[in-house]
């Protein structure tokens, strides 16, 4: 429980430093709707989603008016749907089952629209990769995410290169919206099982029938720690986000097991992942320049990430001993003033962020590109993304836009949380022979641990 100091310095970061319960994401297991009919396992999946939904709703504004917590986002995830359609197909029947059960009980997203190619497709993995754009084009809520790769089985270049038509494909069939169904996709290597965070987030096979995640906020209260210790040394710096981190770690696992409690679920993890938004101080990017850099981008910053990213993990882990997901720092683009400010300088380019993606949460988030790029390049961003998971056995991300219409200085404009993307340039060279070569690139040799 928390004390009585740690509750009023908890209020003063909910009131001055944009601290909030970035989301509430209830993880619900869907094997036991499977039929061999898509119109039944449709119904199925409505009718056991529907009652959670309305549930998780109303406990977290009960949560919210308790304590004063901000509670930004309700989610719901589920199975991975290439599973639970497996054997009735009828894909978009369960998609479009999944959004109304989300739109009609106030869910904001809901995940899971998800299939783990990492080694291999099977024809029917291959057929609902193939309804990915359709979905993301038809539906508001539903999210997407497709895993290419992991540490243990290497990389599904077969995989990645379908996924580079997909992407393009998504982008097309919402150019009206500015390719929007784009930020609902991400390609995985290494996902991870309980991740309550959109796009990527599904409810894991060794997941229980219903589990409670949370994800936390808190870019502005780390900043407003570091403004306090200008020109102390990095051993200063790391212990006060590390002890920054814990204080909001225990406010996010008290509202996690309370939500639990009332929905009658198990609690499961609490995301200790800084999320950003597009609003001023509360933003990853200005944590690193407040840690002593001129501008992110600069030389020092995949230096300054790491030792954020490492400091919130130890902070958190000292506070729960159920942190999970993807735990660190994510450095999307359009979510965050920091670092839409400094690829508008010049200063932030996607060479950079492949970089920092070596060290940070999961990768390249929310960046938008040329619509004219080509379905290779973004299969050869995919495959360079994944490459850094699988040799460094972390997780790695890519969701990009490919925003039809655009060109390099441009900007997209999503709006909320999403925010606005400059549109970033990408080197001119091709990689459409490797991307085309398919097959799969081996695990590393230091994954063979048994």
């Amino acid at each position: 429980m928390l004390n009585q100091k740690e509750i009023i310095q908890t209020i003063s970061m909910i009131k001055d430093q944009h601290l909030d319960i970035r989301t509430v994401t209830l993880h619900i297991s869907l094997f036991d709707c499977i039929s061999e009919s898509a119109e039944r396992t449709a119904d199925n999946i409505r009718r056991k989603l529907s009652p959670l939904a309305a549930k998780l709703v109303a406990t977290a504004e009960d949560i919210q008016a308790k304590y004063g917590i901000p509670i930004v986002n309700k989610r719901l995830s589920v199975s991975p749907v290439s599973l639970i359609g497996a054997a009735s197909g009828g894909y978009a029947l369960i998609a479009r089952a999944m959004d109304e059960a989300a739109k009609e009980n106030g869910i904001d997203f809901i995940g899971g629209y998800t299939a783990l190619v990492q080694k291999a497709m099977t024809p029917k993995e291959r057929e609902f990769l193939l309804t990915i754009p359709e979905v993301l084009a038809s539906t508001e809520r539903v999210c997407s995410s497709v895993n290419v790769g992991s540490t243990r089985a290497g990389i599904n270049m077969d995989a990645v290169a379908l996924m580079g038509e997909v992407v393009k494909r998504t982008a097309a069939l919402t150019a009206d919206r500015g390719s929007i169904g784009c930020a609902k996709l991400v390609v995985f290597a290494n996902a991870v099982e309980d991740n309550p965070f959109m796009a990527g987030s599904f409810n894991g096979v060794s997941e229980g029938d219903s589990v409670v995640n949370v994800g936390i906020s808190g870019p502005g209260v780390v900043k407003a720690a570091l403004e306090n210790i200008r020109g102390a040394s990095c051993d200063v710096l790391s212990e006060t986000i590390k002890d920054t981190a814990f204080k909001i770690t225990r406010m996010g696992e008290l509202v996690g097991r309370e939500a639990a409690a009332a929905i009658g679920a198990q609690f499961g993890i609490v995301d200790l992942s800084l999320a950003p938004t597009p609003v001023r101080s509360d933003s990853v990017g200005e944590v690193l320049e407040a840690m002593g850099l001129s501008v992110v981008g600069a030389h020092g910053t995949t230096a300054c990430l790491a030792m954020l990213n490492d400091a919130v993990k130890k902070g958190g882990t000292m506070a729960s001993s159920h942190v999970g997901g993807l735990s660190g720092a994510f450095i999307p683009v359009s979510e965050d003033i920091g670092m839409i400010e400094a690829v508008r300088k010049g200063a932030l380019s996607i060479e950079k962020l492949e970089a920092m993606t070596s060290v940070c949460s999961v990768g390249l988030d929310m960046i938008a590109v040329p619509g004219d790029t080509d379905a290779s390049t973004i299969s050869a961003i995919i495959a360079d993304e994944a490459a850094i998971g699988v040799i460094n056995g972390k997780t790695t991300a890519v969701r990009v836009i490919p925003a039809v219409g655009k060109k390099e200085g441009d900007e997209v404009e999503f709006g909320g949380l999403l925010g606005r993307a400059p549109v970033m340039g990408l080197s001119r060279g091709s990689a459409k022979e490797f991307v085309s070569r398919g097959g799969r690139i081996p695990a590393p040799i230091h994954s063979y641990k048994n």
